[in-house]
């Protein structure tokens, strides 16, 4: 991790014109959500959406190629020695991860996932089910847990929980898209007890009751991290807690639709929740945020210990980051939202 100097800035402001400008195109809702963050949070909400948007780009514009994977290997490295790559983004993410002191580990972590995709990796286990969505989502829950200025390892736990949850709705939601394009993440030994060839399936992918029993599976292990992560959202800033409670409700959503409009077919289907549901359930959020109760220490999932362990290690900047206000909860839901579902630049 580079040396902290409060008063050196790796990005200009055309760097963050640039950044603010790759979201605009690339995200509406999060662009819209944006503008009422205060300048000195939008800056670096940003740089680290719009570094990761950079790496998701760069793998899947290559072919899912680990030389793609490599370079962003590289930039980051840089990024974190003091010596930025010639780019808007990486300019920005070194000021993020100093700002924020963000070990190089966490998003090293995300790019380690990007490559197990360029791979074609399966999982076998749940386990190992969760070691991938820990590294695709859960790094990306905790780097918003430490912009929030939280970083106690109960808390990032609980981070890392809804991260995974999030990604194992995405997961359930996805089948059929991922076997077209030769992708398979639903674990192959429940695949397998469920009487399901994993190859014959890839090689024709039908929605038939045995896949749809291993989707309810996933399903209702995404809603027992949801109820984990759920408590932990009492232990972020009292302003932060109903935009992570919303993200929380409204992907959570995303499994109950797939149930409830499509028979949990999500080889020919793509659940979706409309508009005037996500606004009913921020409002709820906005309503339960300060019933909440504190977890009771529940430990990690394993594959997120390593994570974790990294934070301790890296001590917070004397220069704290600023506490968001409502915008800055929006933001930060919107970004976790978005990273997963990854439709936007499909058009909704």
């Amino acid at each position: 991790m580079l040396p902290f100097s409060p008063d050196r800035c790796f990005a200009t402001a055309a760097d963050h014109a640039h950044c603010a400008a790759a979201i605009r195109a690339g995200s509406r809702s999060f662009h819209l959500a944006s503008l009422a963050l205060p300048p000195r949070v939008r800056k670096p909400a940003y740089g680290l959406y719009a570094f990761c948007r950079l790496s998701d780009d760069a793998v899947d514009l290559d072919a899912g190629s680990h030389v793609a994977v490599t370079r962003l290997r590289a930039r980051l490295a840089r990024a974190c020695d003091g010596r930025p790559h010639d780019s808007p983004e990486d300019r920005a993410i070194a000021d993020v991860m100093r700002d924020h002191a963000i070990p190089r580990l966490v998003p090293e972590a995300l790019l380690e996932g990007l490559a197990w995709d360029a791979e074609g990796r399966r999982y076998e286990t749940i386990a190992d089910l969760h070691a991938y969505a820990m590294r695709v989502a859960g790094a990306v829950g905790v780097m918003m847990s430490l912009m929030m200025g939280a970083r106690d390892a109960l808390t990032l736990a609980r981070a890392s929980d809804l991260g995974v949850a999030m990604q194992l709705t995405n997961i359930a939601r996805d089948v059929g898209e991922d076997a077209r394009a030769g992708r398979l993440y639903l674990p192959l030994a429940w695949l397998r007890e469920a009487g399901v060839d994993p190859d014959a399936f890839l090689s024709n992918p039908v929605a038939c009751p045995a896949v749809k029993q291993v989707v309810a599976r996933l399903l209702r292990e995404a809603d027992r991290l949801y109820a984990r992560a759920r408590p932990g959202v009492a232990r972020l800033p009292k302003s932060c807690r109903p935009a992570i409670l919303a993200a929380a409700f409204l992907y959570a959503d995303i499994g109950r639709e797939l149930v409830r409009r499509h028979s949990l077919d999500s080889v020919s289907n793509r659940a979706r929740v409309g508009a005037g549901r996500k606004l009913a359930l921020f409002g709820k959020a906005l309503a339960v945020s300060p019933l909440l109760s504190r977890d009771d220490g529940s430990a990690a999932l394993e594959a997120a210990a390593f994570l974790i362990e990294a934070i301790a290690r890296e001590p917070a900047r004397s220069l704290a980051a600023p506490r968001p206000g409502m915008g800055a909860q929006f933001i930060f839901m919107i970004e976790m939202f978005e990273r997963l579902e990854r439709a936007e630049r499909f058009g909704e």
